[in-house]
């Protein structure tokens, strides 16, 4: 059985390398778990905060990373329930993709992208009832385990993941873990009962899984790495051990994310505001950051 320093050093080994400099922008958001809009979607509860995100965040420009769990694959069968449910999120990701700015990671929710075919069956096109035809979605999208962005001038690189090879359940027997979440825990979280095999909603798995990663980084000369999985920000001070956690997006009334911007990393909040007359708005929240990149270097 592989551990988990031979897992993370193979999704090392076999990322996707994409290139940036202090003029690229991204936006790293994870743990959507996007679903079907029932009482067990947990995405719903924040779906206009993450629309409004990321909508922002196309019109500025930026490049998004989605570092695994977009979708909910545990809980629900089929694709076509969870885009039926979250078009618009998904006609916004396909703004993205059209504009080369969608990079994607599969983690142990969706682990059913690691295979090319069932990505290109499943989510190339949808089928429009209204014209009764398949229609474009991600024509040609590549799912990965792991992204490393480079910079172009100084060759510094952030590791990109999701996070579950640290945790050994999650990542081998996933399949099992899916079917224990169909057949048991999606009855019993609608009624309000947590899943206990979730690092997230397990404190001592998070733990474990949290020091097995930061292991891995220090014994890489402390390479900058940016998982999620557990649900639990982190955003460590330069000279620390280099391990980010962009948080999730079903967090109670908010959304976490990592922001790369003008060679600088931040960790932001989008949530819900009340205006002095009432209304309620949108905002996105600073709660670490900006810091250099380059403080992060390590020789």
């Amino acid at each position: 059985m592989l551990s988990s320093k031979k897992r993370l050093d193979n999704a090392y080994t076999n990322a996707k390398v994409v290139e940036f400099n202090n003029s690229s922008k991204f936006i790293l958001f994870s743990d959507c778990h996007r679903g079907d809009n029932s009482f067990a979607d947990d995405f719903a509860n924040n779906r206009n905060i993450y629309f409004h995100a990321l909508k922002h965040y196309y019109a500025e420009g930026f490049e998004y990373c989605e570092l695994g769990d977009g979708d909910e694959l545990w809980e629900n069968l089929s694709f076509n329930s969870i885009l039926n449910a979250h078009k618009n999120v998904f006609m916004l990701m396909k703004s993205f993709h059209k504009a080369k700015k969608l990079h994607m990671i599969w983690g142990n929710h969706d682990m059913v992208y690691r295979n090319p075919e069932y990505v290109k069956k499943h989510l190339s096109t949808y089928f429009d009832p209204k014209t009764g035809e398949d229609v474009e979605l991600f024509s040609d999208i590549k799912y990965h385990e792991a992204i490393i962005l480079k910079h172009s001038l100084t060759g510094q690189e952030l590791f990109l993941t999701h996070g579950h090879q640290a945790d050994w359940w999650n990542y081998l027997f996933w399949k099992w873990s899916r079917f224990m979440v169909r057949l048991l825990w999606k009855p019993l979280n609608v009624m309000g009962i947590a899943d206990p095999t979730s690092p997230a909603k397990n404190y001592k798995e998070l733990i474990k899984v949290e020091r097995r990663t930061k292991k891995w980084i220090t014994e890489n000369n402390n390479l900058l790495t940016i998982v999620g999985h557990t649900h639990r920000p982190r955003f460590p001070e330069p000279g620390d051990i280099a391990f980010f956690n962009d948080g999730s997006c079903v967090h109670p009334r908010s959304i976490t994310g990592i922001e790369i911007e003008n060679g600088a990393i931040s960790l932001i909040k989008w949530q819900i505001a009340t205006k002095d007359n009432g209304t309620l708005q949108i905002v996105r929240v600073l709660l670490e950051g900006p810091v250099k990149l380059a403080d992060y270097k390590t020789e």
